[in-house]
């Protein structure tokens, strides 16, 4: 089996079906990952005034089993197979009818379509395992940010210390650049967000943005973090001012940042090192 992974091309249509199933998980993880945190919240300030905790449905990534939201159906596993449940379903729910979201399947071909891309760009190697367990995060965080602004600590703190522990074998570069790029990437946002927040009396961004591209650093190293940087920034500006013009979105709407530093990042995971060294000059 292992030699059959040497080929880069079976590699990459084995971790594009193997994506299929991690993009129908992560679509749960982006659906109830903040539901469980909010409810954490709230457990815990109940605590804090000495109320008695709410009582809530337990609820985990395992437990209950997937259902609409509308009609309480339970998705059995034929019609949980990805994307072609979907497409056999014609989007809708097989007990009521309702609209189930275009995101779904999406979620699950993307997630499909870079674990391959990735599988072939790095091999079977350490590299390139390492570069689907990244993915997977970055797809997770960017649904939750775009749903609830948030990028939990659940995701991007244990992401941060994976990093760490690949370049510990210099996966992805040395431990000394992936420990600089970790604190580089926390500190620069971290500087960003005070400066506008002193200049504007407004928090421009969340203390998760600071922990995803500290987590970029920990995995790419810190000669990378300015093309991260001005990707996400470039995205970010392209698509705020789509939405303001198209959408007509006021500028005081707020737009979550995560999705862009994670498409910057999954750029700069494959390309970062031979564009840093094309427009930025920097040895690496």
């Amino acid at each position: 089996m292992i030699a059959q992974f040497a080929d880069p091309a079976a590699f990459a249509v084995v971790a594009g079906l193997f994506g299929l199933i991690v993009g129908s998980f992560l679509n749960v993880v982006i659906h109830r990952l903040p539901i469980m945190m909010e409810r954490d919240w709230e457990t815990q300030c109940a605590e804090l005034r000495g109320e008695a905790a709410p009582a809530f449905e337990p609820l985990s990534l395992a437990r209950p089993r997937s259902r609409c939201p509308q009609c309480g159906h339970s998705i059995t596993a034929m019609d949980n197979i990805p994307v072609v449940s979907w497409l056999v379903l014609r989007g809708r729910c097989r007990g009521c009818a309702a609209p189930i979201s275009f995101r779904y399947p999406l979620v699950e071909a993307l997630t499909a379509l870079l674990f391959a891309f990735a599988a072939w760009h790095f091999g079977f190697t350490a590299a390139g395992l390492g570069a689907i367990a990244l993915i997977a995060a970055l797809v997770a965080l960017t649904g939750i940010d775009f749903d609830t602004q948030l990028l939990p600590d659940d995701i991007t703190l244990p992401l941060l210390w994976l990093g760490l522990a690949l370049n510990a074998f210099s996966v992805y570069t040395d431990l000394k650049s992936a420990v600089i790029g970790a604190m580089a990437g926390y500190l620069s946002l971290w500087l960003v967000y005070w400066l506008f927040k002193l200049a504007t009396g407004k928090e421009g961004m969340g203390y998760g943005d600071f922990k995803l591209l500290a987590a970029l650093g920990a995995w790419l190293g810190w000669q990378v973090l300015p093309l991260t940087i001005l990707l996400s920034s470039l995205v970010g500006a392209v698509v705020g001012i789509a939405l303001m013009v198209f959408a007509r979105h006021g500028r005081n709407v707020p737009i979550p940042f995560g999705p862009y530093l994670a498409a910057a990042g999954a750029i700069a995971l494959v390309w970062g090192k031979p564009l840093t060294r094309a427009y930025l000059g920097v040895s690496l």
